[in-house]
């Protein structure tokens, strides 16, 4: 089992240089950072965290800046979008950014994508939140090509572009994996498509995990894939809850570290070590 942090980094919580070296001097195998590029003032879309959406979303840093600055000041830890949401970036661009993050970090990166929820701030973007899906397809499937060919090109509905030149290329080959957030309806479709893992939120599935992971790799196996690994997001830092993830087969477990002070977060990110610790020792 391999553990990681997530984090809305924001302009008030601990920094991103100094979350990021105390995460890899406690063990910590991956770092993740959210976004949201905006928040609609007229929050029509209703959060479905509940009913007051928390401040950090509208004071998130942008995850590739926070990132690099991650990878500038370590050497090991993996380095993770929480989601990136996909449906609101140009793919040329966000290509680029991966692929400079990727070369950065000696391929470090790890590429968690999802659709998002907040209808106006998709709009805001000239995302049709009814066809986002296609497009989040579409834009990965367009990245992948810039990627992996000298001459990529791509031609769908939604992203249409002749060959072109843009390097560098990712570290990692044939590119960053792909870690498709989520549970909705759909979701394992995207993740056979065109991901290389799954991540869903721990919260919603632990009780029914592992039939969902028999569900998911029973559809891969009809595509002719192996089994799909899966990093749980948001675990509770209990014992109890990581061996439920271990006896599963899950990969990896992010633990949510809210947007805090730096002394307050390193506390806690103590206390995430410890049972770090506690879980490696009894599934020793």
């Amino acid at each position: 089992m391999k553990y990681g942090v997530v984090i809305f980094a924001t302009d008030y919580s601990i920094d991103p240089v100094t979350l990021g070296r105390a995460c890899e001097e406690r063990g910590f195998d991956s770092i993740w950072f959210p976004e949201h590029t905006h928040i609609p003032a007229s929050r029509k879309t209703p959060w479905p965290g509940g009913a007051d959406l928390p401040k950090e979303y509208w004071h998130t840093l942008d995850p590739f800046v926070g990132l690099s600055a991650v990878a500038a000041v370590t050497s090991k830890i993996k380095l993770g979008t929480g989601i990136c949401l996909v449906v609101e970036r140009d793919p040329i661009t966000l290509a680029k950014e991966i692929a400079s993050l990727d070369h950065i970090s000696n391929g470090r990166v790890l590429f968690g994508v999802g659709g998002g929820w907040n209808r106006e701030e998709m709009e805001n973007h000239g995302t049709d939140p009814k066809r986002r899906w296609k497009v989040m397809r579409e834009r990965i499937e367009a990245m992948k090509q810039i990627w992996t060919e000298d001459e990529g090109e791509y031609h769908g509905e939604f992203v249409d572009f002749d060959p072109v030149w843009s390097w560098p290329k990712p570290v990692q080959k044939p590119h960053p994996p792909v870690y498709v957030g989520g549970d909705a309806e759909g979701t394992f479709k995207r993740v056979v498509s065109y991901g290389d893992a799954w991540m869903p939120i721990g919260i919603r599935l632990r009780a029914s995990i592992g039939e969902k992971m028999a569900e998911l790799n029973s559809m891969a196996a009809d595509a002719g894939r192996g089994p799909v690994p899966v990093t749980i997001y948001g675990v509770a830092p209990r014992p109890e809850a990581i061996n439920s993830y271990i006896e599963a087969g899950v990969d990896s477990c992010i633990f949510a570290l809210p947007s805090v002070g730096e002394e307050q977060a390193l506390s806690m990110l103590d206390g995430y070590a410890e049972v770090m610790e506690t879980a490696a020792t009894a599934g020793a």
